[in-house]
This record gives structure tokens, sequence and C-alpha cells, in this order.
């Protein structure tokens, strides 16, 4: 269980740990075109890029920087081989247990109520990790556009 926890909290801690650091480091401010709400949705997504997949970012962040390079490596580092190591490990303790027939209390894993409980619990965790940051980045940057803020 500690190592699911681990696989699905790494890259949303990562990301938004780093993305704090980044937006009260100077040199990092000083990169950003726009260093306001906008300049905390470059920062989000490209260090978000950067833990999960291929490493873009917006282009008014000049992440050619030591800073954002340092960061970006340590994103990456952590956003993927974390969760592949606890990955491997889960498999392992996997293939030590013994087989247990289901019972009463067992949950199928190919019947509907298992796809709904982890559909919401991924929605729930993504939505618990992700929307504060949201709220301080693109959906204030809509409202001041809006002139709603």
């Amino acid at each position: 269980m500690w190592m699911a926890i681990l696989v699905i909290l790494t890259a949303g801690v990562t990301v938004l740990t780093l993305s704090g650091i980044a937006m009260i480091s100077q040199s990092a401010v000083a990169s950003m075109s726009n260093p306001g709400a906008h300049g905390l949705s470059e920062v989000l997504y490209a260090l978000a890029s950067m833990a999960n997949n291929n490493g873009s970012a917006f282009a008014g962040l000049n992440a050619d920087i030591t800073f954002h390079n340092l960061c970006g490596s340590l994103a990456m580092l952590l956003g993927r081989y974390v969760p592949a190591v606890a990955v491997l490990a889960m498999a392992g303790s996997l293939a030590k247990k013994k087989y247990i027939p289901p019972s009463l209390g067992t949950l199928p894993t190919d019947r509907a109520p298992f796809v709904i409980w982890l559909t919401l619990v991924i929605l729930i965790i993504g939505a618990l990790t992700f929307f504060p940051a949201l709220a301080l980045g693109p959906i204030v940057e809509h409202l001041t556009r809006q002139g709603g803020v």
C-alpha cells in the first residue's frame, strides 16, 4: 500500500514543491516574462512536463538557466524513477504472496464497482493535488483578463 501511495503522490508533490521553490527564487522569477499568475502557470507546466513527460515549457519561460536546469533534472529524476522503483517493489511483494481464493469480501477487478472506485480515487487525488495551484495560476489569470478580479 505504501508503494502505491508513493506512485500516486510522487509526481504531484515533486511538481508542487519545486514550483513553490521556483516562485520564491529570484533567478527563477527573473526568467519569467510574465511574473504574475501566468508565470506560476509557466513554471507549473514546465515542471509537470519534466516530471511526467518530455520536458516542454511555455514560450514565456526562459528555462535555460541553471536554476530551471537543476529543478528540471530533479523533477525528472524523482517523477520518473521513484514511481518505477516503487512499482517494481510492489511487483516483487505481490510475487511473494500466496494465492488466496476470492471470498465474500473480495472486490473483483473485472466488474463495474472496481472501475467506478478507481476512477473516483484518481479524480479525487488529482483534484486535491493540483486544484490549489490551478486556482492560483490559470483561473486567476482568466479572471483578471475578463476583468472579474
